[in-house]
């Protein structure tokens, strides 16, 4: 471990003294942690980056593994659906990580503003493994130390948050972020496809109706949706549909009959079989057991 990152683990560690996600005072900053390996859990992930501080993880999207530890961390564009699990911990050195998430915002100014970013030519997948960097770590032990003066946080984490932003921008992936904000490209199309999808999740999505809506051919639509989240587009609205119960049941109580017609289910049954091969275990279980260990479904590390 360098000793860069050494510092923002024993930051990290200091405030996280418990299994779990710990939500910062400092704006857009998680911190998790686990002292034990995980099985699989089917999860969110929000446009980020995923810094591995102590420990290792596992993250599969569409078939596709990415392992991710100390050395590395993971950049996510877009709402990506994935399976992930904590492959390295113990009590006496728990699995740390931290999340930060990205603003499309912030992405653009900076684009608009003149920042660097390396071509590519074709789209490329919104989620991949990538060194970090020391420049990197540097403007990130600085966003994790504004929780020991939390009254430089109002002033100092925009900053930080815009500096880290424009370091992966600026670095060997950069692409992953540029491609959903370039106007009129494939990527941005499936971008705006899906926040579409998020929106009317439960409402019936025709392939050709959404391709429509973003001004591209069918089967260029779903070549360039498969190719930069793992998925096509009705496995991807279907993962956001059972997600949503979950936090349904979960959240307020809902039965999954309810939460099944709530999210756009016409048949229980089905919404059971499907729940069950994405969660591993029926709903009424599955709560059951996230109730048990507190633990909130939705976005991970």
């Amino acid at each position: 471990m360098s000793p860069e990152l050494k510092k923002i683990a024993q930051i990290a560690q200091r405030h996280a003294t418990a299994d779990g996600e710990l939500h910062t005072s400092v704006p857009r900053l998680t911190i998790y942690r686990s002292s034990s390996p995980t099985d699989y859990d089917a999860v969110v992930y929000l446009p980020s980056l995923c810094v591995i501080l102590q420990g290792a993880k596992e993250v599969v999207v569409g078939g596709e593994a990415f392992r991710y530890d100390p050395a590395q961390s993971l950049l996510v564009s877009v709402d990506m659906p994935a399976a992930t699990r904590v492959v390295e911990a113990s009590a006496k050195n728990p699995c740390l990580a931290i999340r930060i998430e990205i603003q499309s915002v912030d992405v653009a100014e900076l684009l608009a503003g003149g920042a660097m970013v390396p071509a590519r030519t074709s789209t490329s997948r919104g989620i991949g493994v990538i060194p970090v960097e020391n420049s990197l770590l540097d403007a990130i032990r600085r966003l994790l130390a504004l929780m020991d003066t939390p009254n430089d946080i109002e002033s100092l984490a925009p900053l930080i948050l815009r500096e880290i932003t424009y370091r992966l921008l600026s670095g060997p992936e950069g692409i992953r972020l540029r491609q959903t904000a370039a106007s009129g490209g494939p990527a941005q199309r499936i971008a705006r496809a899906i926040s579409w999808l998020k929106e009317h999740f439960a409402e019936p999505a025709k392939v050709e109706s959404v391709a429509s809506h973003v001004g591209l051919s069918p089967s260029a639509f779903h070549q360039h949706f498969k190719r930069m989240t793992g998925l096509s587009p009705l496995q991807y609205q279907k993962r956001f549909r059972l997600q949503e119960a979950r936090r349904l049941m979960f959240s307020e109580g809902l039965e999954a009959a309810e939460a099944a017609f709530r999210v756009g289910y016409e048949s229980p049954s089905q919404f059971g079989r499907e729940y069950r091969r994405l969660f591993g275990a029926p709903p009424r279980q599955d709560i059951a057991d996230l109730t048990a260990n507190s633990a909130a479904p939705g976005v991970s590390h």
